[in-house]
């Protein structure tokens, strides 16, 4: 697979440092007032404004996101998904948001989403991966 596409994982972990430090800056001088009536007391309670990867549901990050089959094919395909649902997620944020210190680096992770997107559609449509599909 190309370097184009095994690199996407290390982006992927930039774009969590980036959504990080928003949560940083969004939540590192709020009053206790603003605290309680934004509904973030119950996770100020348990971590402070520390960043603990959450869904917006709560639901906090597990391993079981990852998806793999270890089937290069089927791997791509849920990569591409991946992808996809990054990028709904941020179209909401910015349907949300009107703050330009967030919508700007929003836009830029969306678009890098759309970029994965098509690295991962170019790996499939590879010789090396195409023979997968035959087989």
């Amino acid at each position: 697979m190309s370097y184009r596409v095994s690199s996407i994982g290390t982006e992927e972990l930039n774009h969590l440092e980036m959504i990080g430090a928003i949560v940083h800056q969004l939540t590192r001088n709020l009053s206790r007032e603003q605290i309680m009536n934004s509904g973030f007391s119950p996770y100020y309670v348990d971590h402070t404004t520390g960043i603990y990867p959450v869904a917006a549901s709560g639901m906090p990050w597990t391993a079981t996101y990852i998806q793999s089959k270890g089937d290069p094919i089927t791997d791509l395909h849920e990569d591409l998904a991946a992808e996809q649902k990054a990028r709904t997620t941020y179209d909401n944020i910015l349907r949300m948001c009107d703050d330009p210190d967030v919508r700007d680096p929003i836009k830029f992770l969306r678009a890098r989403e759309i970029v994965h997107y098509q690295r991962f559609g170019e790996a499939i449509s590879t010789p090396s991966t195409r023979h997968l599909i035959n087989n």
